[in-house]
């Protein structure tokens, strides 16, 4: 039996060596884009995505670390200084340096705090999802037949079914809390998962690496997480870097609708919800957490973009001949 293998697909990645007994051997993997020095120089390379590492590296640093560099207690109201604007504008000081809002709360410490939030629900949303698509997706890919069927046919039926009603439906009855918001999203994208790892795995079934390892005796848990889920790595971070993005918008937009992080806590969507009121006079309740909002997904999808074709030898030789000639003009 003879099975054509293309450069750079699936099944070439140095995984794909059998010895004549018939035992799976891990050959050298290829160091293109591996290596941390190489990954490093590229991102140097790209200004852009060196730009958006910096910006997600400060967030998250800022998310982590705001309980020590906040400069005030995001509860505390002060209504005696309520409505303050930023401290470069006239009537405001460094005492608030982004201002106060109707409360006469610090707004930049709510920043600081919202950005907890937001990346909490969305990491936990993405890693739980991924985990339960990801799962599904080995296994209806790799089994095939009445598994795959009934999988594809539930996927099918979620994605006829709104979100949002769902999200009203259950919310209406359980109190909306940082756990049931990441519950409901991650049943919102799981299928995303299911569905893509579905398709590779479809693929990367039928290559010899593969049918040596069945062949060998192997067990199905074995091949899946030895041999199948490893070569599903580089396209399976890229969808989660992706996927974040949206979910990070869809946390912000429940938040806004009052259905997501409920008081006394914060996130950056209940700040524009809360601040919405005062668009006219106090226009950085609003355009701050805007702000923050759109500068943080544009630096995902600009990082999940440079992913997709450093990870991919197609889009990363395309890439190359790309430079080369430009740099040839």
């Amino acid at each position: 039996m003879s099975t054509n293998i293309r450069p750079g697909s699936v099944a070439d990645t140095g995984m794909g060596s059998t010895s004549r007994s018939g035992e799976t051997r891990r050959g050298p993997r290829t160091d293109r884009g591996r290596g941390s020095s190489t990954v490093l120089r590229q991102i140097l390379r790209d200004k852009m995505t060196l730009a958006a590492a910096i910006l997600l590296c400060l967030v998250v640093a800022v998310a982590i670390l705001a309980p020590l560099i906040a400069p005030h207690d995001p509860t505390q109201q002060v209504l005696g200084r309520r409505l303050r604007p930023p401290a470069l504008f006239s009537g405001g000081d460094w005492t608030n340096p982004l201002g106060t809002d109707s409360l006469g709360r610090d707004f930049l410490s709510r920043l600081m705090y919202g950005a907890r939030s937001t990346l909490l629900v969305s990491l936990g949303v993405v890693i739980l999802g991924s985990l339960i698509g990801t799962t599904v997706g080995l296994i209806a890919g790799y089994r095939g037949g009445v598994t795959d069927t009934l999988v594809m046919r539930l996927i099918d039926l979620q994605m006829a079914f709104p979100g949002l009603l769902l999200i009203l439906l259950v919310v209406s009855v359980a109190k909306p809390t940082r756990l049931t918001l990441v519950l409901l999203l991650s049943l919102m994208i799981w299928h995303v998962f299911a569905r893509h790892v579905r398709a590779w795995t479809l693929s990367a079934r039928s290559n010899v690496f593969v049918e040596a390892a069945r062949m060998s005796g192997a067990r199905t848990p074995r091949i899946l997480v030895r041999h199948v889920l490893p070569n599903l790595a580089s396209p399976l971070l890229t969808l989660v870097v992706l996927s974040l993005a949206t979910i990070m918008l869809a946390e912000s937009s429940l938040s806004f609708l009052g259905l997501g992080v409920q008081p006394p806590n914060t996130s950056w969507g209940l700040e524009i919800n809360t601040g919405r009121q005062y668009i006219f006079d106090s226009w950085w309740l609003v355009v701050l957490p805007g702000l923050a909002i759109s500068l943080t997904v544009l630096a995902v999808n600009v990082l999940g973009n440079w992913l997709r074709v450093v990870l991919d030898p197609q889009q990363s030789d395309k890439r190359f001949v790309g430079e080369q000639s430009t740099g040839a003009r």
